[in-house]
């Protein structure tokens, strides 16, 4: 929220009426003279009833405003009165800290153990009035770094004027304000005018976790308004909790394959073994998973959902998102890369190593979310914890992770790095329409960091060739070879910053040569007009120069901050055959899903040729052979093979896959038995 909001409106505060004329609210506790010569403030009721000499039974002004006070000047002076005013109600919310433990006559010791108190949460439509009356532990005000426009409370300064005069000090550490839950018209939520779904039919849509994990993935965490869209819960759904889902699914169906393969049950490997893994992902998301840990924990022990300013080393300073971005690549990256190892196509060991990470990762994430997501996380966990002996019963039993293993940084910004690459080739092909399923022959990665690019074109570089189906990586740490630089000012960022300087600074950095770039980008600054900008305030950007003799649709490039990708896009005859292999893969597996397959599930797979030249599908089949068998994990056999017997469970023809047609039969297996060595078995 905006910075001192709340200085500024105590700057200017009026003078502050604490009584009010109303009947209900707390009477003011003054007795006055007639003459008002005379007045008695009551700090208890001891106090009124041994001046009034009347038992007091109830505080209500219908139960005392009849009391009276002999006036200690005499008879002739007449009595004294109550006066007619009650307290503001904000008086009373302000003296909620220690009104509440009945302080200074009751609990003097807790109250100074433990004031000022550490937590409070309020929604922006009560900052002008009490805070919610339900924060009756002792750990409760919080968050006064946000203060936002239309945010400032008499609640906050009742408090803050009450505590400053009664202690000298805030009546609170931090304060936590949530923003305004609108419908999705930015009106107010009405029951007249129905423009809101029933929150039980979201819940019962789509579940209360993602209900909640929407929410407060949203402006509201940061005192601004949320425009209420069911869609949005749907898509916290459909983006986060199944691919969650599917990663605990397919870690599930594995160690399942792994009995069923004859092989003795899946039990994860403990910790310790596993960080001494030599493959560079296990490294990575255990690295990645410690960073999780060590962010989410450090931001909820300051109480900060979220994150203004540079309170953190990481870029995503909001908690919410930070996680989910984690899941996001646990999905996308760890599984989706280490398919072939998880599925044992590497070995039993390997496979074992693999999924051991897998189930540690998940359930160090369940718990990290269990706050965020109680009802999700508790059933991954119930499931999980039956391979773990000594498990809690609960995942909200289970203390919060703390980092204790090694962080990667260099691993971790180096698959940073190669997802960017990844995404700046998959953006390449899609501009000229080259699906991932057609292979390329090569791909020229520039960037300055030697390091990094001895990684891309190292442990990396299967996972790169793999996931862009490109035939070879060439490394080049020359920026200049491939691109000419140019340097861009931010003038988001450095126009409220610089003012009247920005338009001889911008002339100054649009100025900036080649050569001044590179030592700009290899010092981390430079200094303009007496202005010290950092590589966050100038954008360099990599204008890639095309060799005369070739076309953009032949090759073309794409980059991202200090990274640029060129992909060789001319068609390559001796790539068609690989080609050719993945399409056949990609419509085996669709059919496999078509026929509700489990990857458990072992089956037949036949294929025949619809063409008039044969031989074409079986030189292809022929000499791709072992990637086929790989992929499948079976191998690809013709359907003149299909015994008579045979049960098919799915069939399908497919027409135009690289000028091919075919069909392909999925069967269940069967056992064939020769009628010559029957008959021999016998006749012996």
């Amino acid at each position: 929220m905006d910075e001192k909001r709340f200085h500024n409106w105590l700057e200017n505060a009026r003078d502050w009426a604490v009584s009010r004329s109303r009947f209900w609210g707390t009477p003011l506790p003054v007795w006055i003279s007639e003459d008002g010569e005379e007045k008695i403030v009551m700090d208890s009721i001891g106090k009124l009833e041994k001046l009034s000499g009347v038992e007091v039974t109830d505080l209500h002004r219908h139960k005392i405003d009849h009391i009276t006070i002999p006036s200690s000047r005499g008879p002739e002076f007449g009595v004294l009165r109550r006066i007619d005013e009650v307290f503001d109600c904000w008086f009373e919310s302000g003296s909620m800290p220690y009104a509440y433990i009945h302080y200074p006559f009751e609990n003097v010791e807790l109250f100074e153990n433990n004031f000022p108190g550490h937590f409070v949460a309020e929604g922006l439509d009560q900052t002008r009035g009490w805070l919610v009356s339900d924060l009756l532990d002792v750990s409760f005000i919080l968050f006064l770094r946000s203060m936002k426009k239309n945010c400032i409370s008499y609640r906050f300064y009742t408090l803050m004027v009450l505590s400053t005069a009664l202690f000298g000090k805030p009546a609170f550490r931090n304060l936590i304000c949530n923003g305004l839950v609108l419908a999705e018209d930015g009106k107010k939520m009405s029951k007249r005018l129905k423009n809101y779904p029933s929150p039980l039919e979201v819940i019962g849509d789509y579940g209360a976790d993602a209900l909640r994990l929407y929410i407060i993935n949203s402006p509201v965490v940061r005192a601004e308004p949320l425009r209420f869209k069911k869609e949005g819960v749907y898509g916290v759904v459909k983006d986060v909790f199944l691919p969650w889902y599917n990663a605990y699914r397919f870690l599930v169906q594995n160690a399942k394959r792994i009995e069923v393969e004859g092989f003795a049950p899946f039990v994860p490997i403990d910790q310790i073994t596993l960080q001494r893994s030599s493959n560079v992902l296990d490294q990575w998301i255990n690295s990645a998973t410690e960073s999780l840990v060590h962010f989410v924990r450090q931001e909820m022990d300051a109480y900060r959902l979220y994150t203004v300013g540079i309170f953190t080393p990481v870029p995503l300073t909001q908690v919410v998102p930070y996680l989910l971005k984690f899941i996001d690549n646990l999905t996308n990256i760890y599984v989706r890369f280490n398919r072939k190892r998880l599925k044992g196509r590497t070995g039993e060991e390997d496979c074992r190593t693999a999924l051991s990470t897998l189930y540690h990762v998940l359930i160090t994430i369940c718990k990290v979310m269990a706050p965020f997501t109680p009802f999700f996380t508790e059933i991954l966990y119930q499931n999980m914890r039956k391979v773990c002996n000594e498990s809690e019963e609960s995942i909200h039993y289970c203390s919060f992770p703390q980092a204790k293993g090694k962080r990667e940084e260099r691993i971790e910004q180096s698959v940073s790095r190669m997802m960017t690459i990844i995404d700046l080739a998959r953006n390449i092909r899609e501009r000229h329409n080259k699906p991932l399923k057609a292979p390329l022959r090569e791909m020229v990665v520039v960037h300055p960091d030697t390091g990094f690019l001895e990684d891309i074109a190292g442990k990396l570089r299967e996972y790169v060739l793999e996931e862009l189906n490109i035939r070879s990586i060439v490394p080049c740490n020359d920026p200049l070879k491939y691109a000419s630089l140019r340097a861009e000012p931010d003038f988001s960022v450095l126009g409220k910053r610089l003012g009247k300087s920005m338009g001889v600074v911008a002339k100054e950095v649009k100025a900036m040569s080649q050569p001044d770039i590179l030592t700009f980008e290899r010092a981390g600054e430079v200094t303009i007009a007496g202005h010290c900008l950092k590589l966050t305030d100038i954008k360099v950007v990599r204008d890639f120069r095309r060799p005369d003799n070739m076309t953009e649709k032949e090759i073309d490039a794409g980059g991202d901050g200090d990274v640029l990708v060129i992909l060789d896009l001319r068609p390559d005859e001796s790539l068609f055959e690989a080609g050719v292999a993945r399409e056949v893969v990609n419509r085996i597996q669709k059919l496999r899903k078509k026929a509700a397959l489990e990857p458990t599930d072992m089956v037949e797979v036949y294929i025949e040729s619809l063409g008039d030249d044969k031989s074409i599908l079986h030189d292809v089949l022929n000499s791709q052979e072992l990637y086929i068998r790989d992929a499948l994990g079976s191998p690809l056999l013709p359907s003149a093979m299909t015994p008579s017997q045979a049960v098919i469970l799915c069939e399908e023809s497919f027409h135009g896959i690289s000028g091919l047609a075919f069909v392909v039969s999925l069967a269940k297996p069967t056992l064939t038995f020769s009628s010559d060595a029957v008959l021999a078995l016998y006749a012996g």
